[in-house]
């Protein structure tokens, strides 16, 4: 899968990612450093990339716009160590391809993942 790591996380993440078969960037080898989410988000959107960030603010656009892309996995831990995360993330990638690939949002948080499926016409 094809993702863009967001500036909150470190560069370390493109290794890891890779080191499990994804195809990963950071925005900083791609945009501007402090480019606004919506900018990442239609980059995401453009190249069929899976945003991994720690703000909530992508999730909360995507719902706001009825929007079914880019997927987004947050990372809502307390403290995002490489080590301890990215084996979790390699696991959403794997279990929950299906629904990152159509538009979802993933919310990892230290004890559970939810997934939100994104649907562009939402009942009212």
């Amino acid at each position: 899968m094809k993702l863009v790591v967001d500036m909150n996380l470190s560069m370390a993440w493109i290794d890891g990612l890779a080191g499990q078969g994804h195809d990963a960037a950071h925005w900083s080898t791609i945009g501007l450093q402090n480019a606004a989410d919506d900018v990442i988000m239609e980059w995401a959107r453009v190249n069929q990339a899976i945003v991994l960030t720690r703000d909530l603010d992508f999730g909360a656009a995507l719902t706001r716009q009825a929007l079914i892309a880019p997927s987004v996995i947050q990372l809502r831990c307390g403290r995002v160590e490489l080590v301890r995360h990215l084996p979790l993330v390699g696991r959403v990638l794997t279990e929950h391809r299906s629904p990152l690939e159509t538009g979802a949002i993933v919310t990892i948080e230290e004890e559970r993942v939810r997934v939100r499926i994104l649907d562009a016409n939402p009942l009212i």
